[in-house]
């Protein structure tokens, strides 16, 4: 495989910041219980295909803000084996989130999907 350019790596990046807390939303969700980050971070590699999508350190961030906009609680318990773990949760609030930027997710996909079909055509 072709090494990525600077740009893609960008690109990547951008795309990432606004859909990493949609995908850690739907995963909680659909665990249906408490989770601690490093769980969250095995489920989120093993939806991605082909490779590591998400780096786990990049997931941490994005959990305390999520926490902090009420959309998830968290709780801190201690290990019998290493630091104590936080444990995260989505709220009524979060589920609302979710439901609702799983709705604009689909609108900005079909959108985009039709602009690069537009753009094949015209080639």
């Amino acid at each position: 495989m072709p090494e990525e350019t600077a740009y893609t790596r960008k690109f990547r990046k951008e795309l990432m910041a606004g859909l990493s807390s949609l995908v850690l939303l739907a995963v909680l969700a659909r665990a249906g219980r408490e989770m601690y980050g490093y769980e969250i971070a095995k489920a989120v590699k093993a939806e991605g295909e082909g490779g590591l999508i998400f780096k786990q350190g990049a997931i941490y961030p994005v959990l305390r803000s999520l926490n902090a906009l009420g959309l998830l609680n968290s709780r801190v318990e201690a290990s019998a084996f290493g630091p104590p773990r936080r444990y995260y949760a989505i709220t009524d609030e979060g589920r609302q989130a979710l439901h609702d930027w799983q709705g604009a997710w689909t609108d900005m996909r079909q959108f985009v999907d039709e602009a690069l079909t537009a753009g094949a055509a015209l080639s």
